[in-house]
């Protein structure tokens, strides 16, 4: 085989490695992306989620905060 042929041949199975290794770093660089855009919705999620238990907590917290003043008051009309 000449030296010429065997350049090419080279130099082929050298782009192939390269095209290869451009290909399967496209799909690292795709799945990251995908897991990013995951992982961020979830962190959106837990954000709504806890606003939401903290407005719970606090409409929780003023009706417990709404008996007490209701009891006290009942005690103080009636001369506790």
């Amino acid at each position: 085989m000449p030296i010429d042929q065997m350049k090419q041949v080279l130099d082929s199975m050298e782009n192939s490695i390269r095209l290869r290794s451009q290909a399967q770093a496209e799909r690292r660089a795709e799945e990251a992306a995908r897991e990013k855009k995951a992982f961020q919705e979830k962190l959106m999620l837990a954000a709504a989620s806890k606003a939401q238990l903290d407005g719970m907590a606090s409409n929780v917290k003023g009706k417990q905060d709404a008996v007490l003043r209701d009891q006290l008051m009942g005690l103080m009309m009636a001369g506790f």
